[in-house]
Parts: structure tokens; sequence; C-alpha cells
């Protein structure tokens, strides 16, 4: 026979099994509830934001590195993924309320509005007349601001990180 207590004191549930003459206990803790697995989650959760705001700062650089003058070094989905991916990293700092996390989010803002620009001229100078040499310099040059951008998100996270400690 089997007997369930809940114990509404620690959150916890208690599961007994006796199927042989020894009596087995096994405990059976919610992962929210348990000591240490509130850290974890909270370390998951660093690791997604930290994660996200890197890989903004990688695409940007992705699609910024390459010769000036060479279109074909610059491809339109590297400035489509750093799109996404920015406004997936805008979308986490939005719940930090710190200083630090409304620099972050003014930092991912400024990103986020010249790389739409990038990617807005991009599509209307395709549609129209094709992409000229000028209007490709300007991308260029608004994809390199959001890098700076990026840059100073990913230096005010580190930063940040090796002030707070362990």
């Amino acid at each position: 026979m089997g007997a369930i207590a809940l114990c509404p004191g620690d959150l916890s549930i208690t599961v007994r099994f006796a199927k042989s003459p020894a009596l087995r206990e096994w405990r059976i803790v919610p992962l929210g509830c348990r000591r240490g697995a509130h850290e974890l989650l909270m370390n998951l959760e660093k690791v997604i934001f930290g994660f996200f705001i890197v890989l903004a700062l990688t695409l940007n650089v992705a699609f910024v590195v390459g010769d000036f003058a060479i279109q074909e070094h610059h491809s339109i989905w590297l400035l489509f993924a750093a799109v996404v991916i920015n406004l997936i990293a805008t979308i986490l700092k939005l719940g930090d309320r710190s200083q630090v996390g409304t620099v972050l989010l003014a930092t991912a803002l400024v990103a986020d509005l010249q790389l739409l620009t990038a990617s807005m001229i991009w599509a209307f100078a395709e549609s129209s007349n094709g992409l000229a040499d000028q209007t490709f310099a300007i991308i260029l040059s608004l994809a390199t601001g959001a890098l700076v951008a990026n840059l100073v998100s990913v230096t005010l996270l580190v930063t940040d990180s090796l002030m707070s400690g362990r």
C-alpha cells in the first residue's frame, strides 16, 4: 500500500511505498521549492540574458566585418538575424529596473533603432532602383553605430557581473 502526505511547511510531497517488508520513502520536491533550485533558475536566466546580448553583438560584428566597398561581403540575412536577436535582447532587458538595467535598455534601443533603419533603407533601395554604393555606405554606418551600442551593452554587462561578485 502507498501513502501520500502533503507537507505545506516546506512545500514538499512525501510518497511512501511498501512493496516489500522494507519501507521505501521517496521525497518529491517541486523544482522551485528546493534550497538551491531557485538559484539554479536565476543562473539560467542570467545565462539566457547574457547569451542573447553577446549573440546580438557577434551577429552585428559578422554583418559589419568585411570590405566596405564590396557589397557581397555583407549579407542581408546577417542583418536580418542581427535585427531579430537585438529585438529579443531588448525584450529581455525590459524587466531590469536597476541603474545598469536602464542603461542596458537604452543601448539596446539605440542598436534596434539603427539596425531597423539600416534594414528599412536596404529594403527601400532594393525595391526602387537597386543598392547604390552611397546607400550601402549609410547602411554600414548605421550598423557600425549599432555595433558600438552593442559593445557598450556587453561591456556594461561584464562590468556589472564582475562588480557583483559571487
